[in-house]
This record gives structure tokens, C-alpha cells and sequence, in this order.
């Protein structure tokens, strides 16, 4: 039994069983906009249960809700990939947001990934729509689904609206390059016939997801013009209504994301955003929200970055539409199409998201900590990507192909999954936000609570210090090439940032894509080199890496 709120209520959700008895009960609420109670019983009995959200003589609502001995799977159609029961409004996007946060709900502290999306759906304990709808659809034998970033936010949503009975389309896209950012064309819809022979609904679905959506979704798809109506996504304000689980993170260069918790800023700690993203090798990992992690830009040409939501799907005339973002604006379920993000560029989009997370300002010392932590976490990350690489590699002899100019950054196969020049420029981003914290607080000491009696030099230098001594103290390990451990410090990383420009190959040893200086011992186990060619391309696309840029596309 799912209750979800807009707004934060002193509330207890309780449900009765037909005998009226007491069946379940919880009075805490997970989560931030929206606010969501769940009480689980393992073992009903055919009745009617009686379930109320409220305090005391005080019941905000009730609802009385069957459940049969012998439930009866919905009908199926064969000329669609599945039926249209309900429609997209306020309650089923609260309960669409709050199935996201449930999905990808672990410890602040913890650096939850899995191996594929199919690994978190299999998961009762997460998936409070598990075998909903009594196919055996998400068992080991059930739906597989390996999303890539680009595919997921569509893959989540539309798992979703399947299991309720909801609309979902997906347009096709161009990827944009020179010429001009990406446009869309064709719209698709579950109403359309599923691909391929018959072989029963979930059969159906998964090669709708499989291959009508995920061979025409790509790092295009989410980057559209913030003002153009034929997109699948669109700009929202930025406020906590509207950042909420589901929202989707574009970034300038094609890599998404999807929000799945805040937290609201105490008195210890600013506030954290939550988000989830999926690798090419298949891995689907939770990310803060930092300037490392969610990149952003104001260049027409690359198309629109920033927080997007889902265009609501309506039937029209009996067919199904998305609506315009004047419809969207004018829609009192959601009245959220904004062009913001984009007005005061990118510092100012940064600042805006500072102020919404973090509402007071903070201690600069406590900000730094957490700006190296959030580094710390992406370098983790990274950890995991580069093993996965030498795992591959020991399994694969041979040299992985490497694709010239900007497809280094968007290509198939090997490269795709186990190079790392993206995930590398990211990490220089967030090396340089590290690094020029101390400088930027002394820039702009008004946005932080500033020590009484400091001036902001001396604020500087002694952000500095912490600096140094944070990052002397966090180490990580990676295991070199003849199997021993290596530890590195922060400090050893910051002081990389020439080496990691080119340290995303697959075919060059692990510790050269640590950085590892030549000659050194922690080199000295290197076993294997990039071919020359290979070496003298990355030489080439260097500027790339040390200009913090991505290269237009062809």
C-alpha cells in the first residue's frame, strides 16, 4: 500500500484487513517531494482492506481497495505493445517519482552500483511494482534490460507505464553536430504493433525496449533545444516541485542522468542531490549532484542541457499525443515549462542549483569537504570502470579498435564500453572545481557564511590547508597488472591531471591509466602499450582533454 504526498504531512499510514484488524502500519514518510508512506503485507487475504493516510481522528484520505483470491492478469492486445488504461496527471507522476527514489534507495554514505538495470527490478525489496502484473515478468527468467545512459530515463519510464497501464512515446532523433543541434522527427507510441513474432506480453515489451527504443534513443535524444516542442523532454524550473525523482539530468555532450532522491540542507550538512546513471558496459551507479558529475553549458549549438522532464501523453481524437510546451505550461498537473536554466549562463545555472540545495549559506570549510568527497566518489567510480576495462581485456586478447576525432567520445562495441574519455573529462572538470574552490570562495565570499573576523585571504589560505591535508588522507586502491595492490592518495591524482589526458585507452596498461609516472615503481609492472598509432591520436587529441572541451561533432 503506496500513500504519497505533495507536501510534507504528520501522518501514519494504516490499513485494515477485511475482519478489521489492524493488517499494517508506518508513520514515517520517506523522501521529499514527493513524501511517500509504504506499508507491505506479505500474506493477504481475499477481502476488502480499508487503508487511511492521517493523525489521529484527522484522515487526510481512505480508500478501500480489493483484493481477489484469483487475480486475473489484465487483457492483452496483439496489435499493440501494451493497452492504454490510465492517464499521466499529478497522482500518477507522484507515484512515478516516488517508485524511482524506492528503486535506487540506499545510505547517504554508500556508493550504490548494480550490474544492469535488470539487477534493481528483479529486487522485491526495491520494486514495489515486482511481478505486478502476475507474468512472472520480473523474474531471472523474465524482462532483460541493459540500458546505456541515454536509454535508461526512457527504460525507467517506460517499464512504468506499462505496469499501470500508462501512454509512453519516443521520438527519432538526429544527434546534431555541426550543422546544428539535435532535431526530432517521427513519434512513436505502446499503441504502435511490437516488433517481431509473438511470443506473449513480456516477450513483447522486452523487444519493444530492446530494439524500437533503445536502437533509436541516443546522446541526442535528451539534448534538444530547450524551446522546440518535438522533444520527448522539456525544461523545468528549477525548484524542489520540480527536481524530484524521474526528473532527467542532459548534459551538453550527450551523458544522462536521473534524479532519484534530495535531501533537504540541515544544520550539519548542505542539502544532496541523488542520481543514477548507466554506463556502455552496463553498469547503472548512484551519483551526487556536483559541478563534476552534472556538466552544463549554454551553447545553441550543442543543444539543451539542464533538468527535463517526461511531455505528458494524451489521447487525442483516439490517438496519442505529446503536449506542447505551451499545454505543458498551462497544465494545472504540471505548469513547469521554464527556460531559466538558461538565462544567466553557466555560473549562473550552477549558482541557482546552490541556492535550491543548500537555501542557507554554508561554512566554506564544510562546502569544500563535501566538493572533495563528491571528487572522491566519482574517482571510485572510476576505479570500477577501469577494472571492468582490464577484465575485459584479459578475457579478449588482441587491440581494441580506436575510432578517430569525436567518435572517441560516441562509438560502438569495446571502445564504447571500456574506454573511458568522457568519464576522464568529467573527472579533469571536477579536479579543476576541487582545486579552485579556495580561489572561488575568495571571488564570492557573499555566497557563504563567512568566519567573523576573516577576511577572504585568509579564508582562502586556510581552505587551502584543508585541502592539502583532505587530500593527503583519502587513498583508494587499483590492482596493477601483475595482480599486487597499489594505493594512491588524492593528492597523487591532483597532481596527475597532464597524465590523465590520456589515460582512457583499454589497450594501455592499468597503470598508465592511473597516471603512473615513467620509471616509476608503481609502473614498472606496465605490461602493455597502445599501438603507436593509437598513442600518436590521443597526442593529437589532447588539447581536447587539456581545454576541458568535447569536440563538435562531425
Amino acid at each position: 500500500m503506496l500513500a504519497v504526498a505533495d507536501r510534507p504531512l504528520e501522518a501514519t499510514l494504516a490499513v485494515y484487513a477485511p475482519d478489521g484488524t489492524e493488517a499494517a502500519v508506518t508513520g514515517t514518510p520517506h523522501g521529499a517531494t514527493p513524501y511517500r508512506w509504504l506499508a507491505e503485507i506479505a500474506a493477504p487475504v481475499a477481502g476488502v482492506y480499508r487503508a487511511g493516510l492521517g493523525r489521529g481522528v484527522e484522515v487526510a484520505v481512505c480508500r478501500n481497495i480489493r483484493v481477489s483470491a484469483d487475480p486475473r492478469p489484465r487483457p492483452s492486445e496483439r496489435d499493440v505493445v501494451w493497452p492504454v488504461e490510465r492517464s499521466w496527471d499529478r497522482d500518477t507522476e507522484d507515484i512515478y517519482s516516488a517508485w524511482v527514489e524506492r528503486l535506487f534507495d540506499d545510505p547517504l554514505d554508500a556508493q550504490p552500483s548494480w550490474h544492469g538495470l535488470g539487477e534493481v527490478l528483479r529486487d522485491p525489496a526495491r520494486n514495489f511494482l515486482h511481478d505486478h502484473l502476475g507474468l512472472g515478468e520480473d523474474s531471472d527468467g523474465g524482462l532483460r534490460l541493459e540500458p546505456d545512459c541515454a536509454d535508461l530515463p526512457f527504460f525507467l519510464r517506460a517499464y512504468f507505464a506499462w505496469k499501470l497501464g500508462l501512454p509512453f512515446g519516443y521520438s527519432e532523433c538526429s544527434r546534431g553536430g555541426r550543422s546544428g543541434p539535435p532535431r526530432c522527427g517521427a513519434w512513436h507510441s505502446n499503441l504502435e504493433p511490437p516488433p517481431g513474432a509473438e511470443h506473449g506480453e513480456v516477450s513483447a515489451v522486452e523487444r519493444f525496449l530492446r530494439q524500437a527504443v533503445g536502437w533509436t534513443i541516443h546522446s541526442g535524444s535528451a539534448r534538444t533545444p530547450a524551446a522546440d516542442d518535438r522533444t520527448d523532454l522539456y525544461p523545468t524550473r528549477l525548484s524542489t516541485e520540480t527536481i524530484r525523482p524521474g526528473t532527467v539530468y542532459a548534459d551538453p555532450y550527450g551523458h544522462t542522468l536521473v534524479v532519484v532522491r534530495r535531501v533537504p540542507q540541515s544544520e550539519t550538512a548542505g542539502g544532496i542531490l541523488l542520481a543514477v546513471d548507466a554506463q556502455p558496459d552496463g553498469t547503472v551507479a548512484r551519483k551526487r549532484y556536483w559541478r563534476g558529475n552534472f556538466l552544463f553549458a549554454v551553447d545553441p549549438s550543442l543543444g539543451g542541457a539542464g533538468f527535463k522532464r517526461f511531455r505528458p501523453i494524451v489521447r487525442d481524437d483516439g490517438r496519442l499525443r505529446a503536449l506542447t510546451n505551451r499545454e505543458v505550461l498551462g497544465d494545472p498537473a504540471y505548469g513547469d515549462f521554464s527556460l531559466e536554466q538558461y538565462a544567466g549562463g553557466t555560473e549562473g545555472f550552477y549558482d541557482r542549483m546552490d541556492d535550491l540545495l543548500s537555501p542557507t549559506p554554508m561554512d566554506p570549510a564544510r562546502a569544500l569537504v563535501e566538493t572533495i568527497e563528491a571528487l572522491d566518489e566519482q574517482l571510485q567510480a572510476r576505479v570500477r570502470s577501469v577494472a571492468n576495462g582490464e577484465d575485459y581485456v584479459a578475457r579478449h586478447p588482441g587491440v581494441i579498435p580506436m575510432p578517430r576525432g569525436a567518435a572517441v567520445f560516441e562509438t560502438t562495441g569495446p571502445w564504447e564500453d571500456y574506454a573511458t574519455p568522457a568519464r576522464d573529462l568529467r573527472v579533469l572538470i571536477a579536479i579543476d572545481v576541487v582545486k579552485g574552490f579556495p580561489e572561488r570562495v575568495a571571488r564570492r565570499p557573499d555566497r557563504f557564511a563567512m568566519p567573523a573576523g576573516r577576511s577572504p585571504a585568509e579564508v582562502r589560505a586556510e581552505l587551502e590547508r584543508i585541502l592539502g591535508e583532505e587530500a593527503a588522507g583519502r587513498r583508494f586502491a587499483y590492482r596493477r597488472t601483475d595482480g599486487s595492490e597499489w594505493t594512491l592518495t588524492l593528492a597523487d591524482i591532483l597532481a596527475r591531471t597532464e597524465a590523465l589526458e590520456v589515460a582512457y585507452n583499454p589497450n594501455d596498461c592499468i597503470e598508465v591509466r592511473w597516471g603512473a609516472p615513467p620509471g616509476s615503481a608503481e609502473g614498472a609492472t606496465c605490461r602493455r602499450r597502445a599501438p603507436r598509432e593509437q598513442a600518436a591520436l590521443m597526442e593529437e587529441y589532447r588539447d581536447w582533454f587539456h581545454e576541458r572541451r568535447r569536440p563538435p561533432r562531425a
